[in-house]
């Protein structure tokens, strides 16, 4: 959804409250640099791609305002899961791999800002949508969980008894 006259004009990317959405799926992918392998564990403080399940557009930040509360604008960019640099975020997490329902952050690797979603809701046409941005410090604002989806578990654990996050994850 474009907000018109609002930001950049790239497609806006909303919260919403509904854990049914199936607009809400993005897929864990690697960078240009660095590739992400399907049941590869990914690891905290790796550099990844959210790519949107249904659009193939990347979450993406910039420097451009946000259009209801001023911050730093997230966006959908690309085509195909193609983007660009601005499509970068580190996964912040307490271990050494991110887990299925551990609270994380994503830092945006140009810009250092968190994403975040601190309640200002649109109007028409989106209404009830929260606005999705990116701030300079941490809060509880900028904690994300994958809640649902299809999470693998790595093929070489001997173990086999932890949950790893993977593409098709709701956030």
């Amino acid at each position: 959804m474009t907000i018109p006259g609002c930001g950049s004009g790239q497609q806006s990317v909303t919260g919403v409250s509904a854990v049914e959405d199936s607009n809400s799926y993005w897929s864990v992918r690697g960078t240009s640099d660095a590739l992400c392998h399907r049941g590869t564990p990914v690891k905290c403080g790796q550099t990844i791609r959210l790519t949107h399940v249904n659009t193939g557009r990347n979450l993406h930040s910039h420097y451009f305002a946000s259009p209801l509360s001023s911050n730093q604008e997230v966006s959908a960019f690309g085509e195909n899961g193609e983007g660009d640099h601005l499509d970068e975020w580190t996964v912040q997490c307490g271990g050494s791999v991110w887990k299925r329902e551990e609270a994380i952050r994503f830092r945006h690797r140009a810009t250092d800002a968190l994403l975040s979603v601190t309640g200002e809701q649109y109007g028409r046409p989106i209404h009830g949508q929260t606005e999705v941005h990116a701030m300079s410090s941490p809060s509880q604002h900028s904690l994300w969980k994958a809640m649902e989806g299809i999470f693998m578990k790595p093929s070489e654990s001997p173990g086999g008894s932890r949950d790893y996050s993977h593409p098709h994850t709701e956030f």
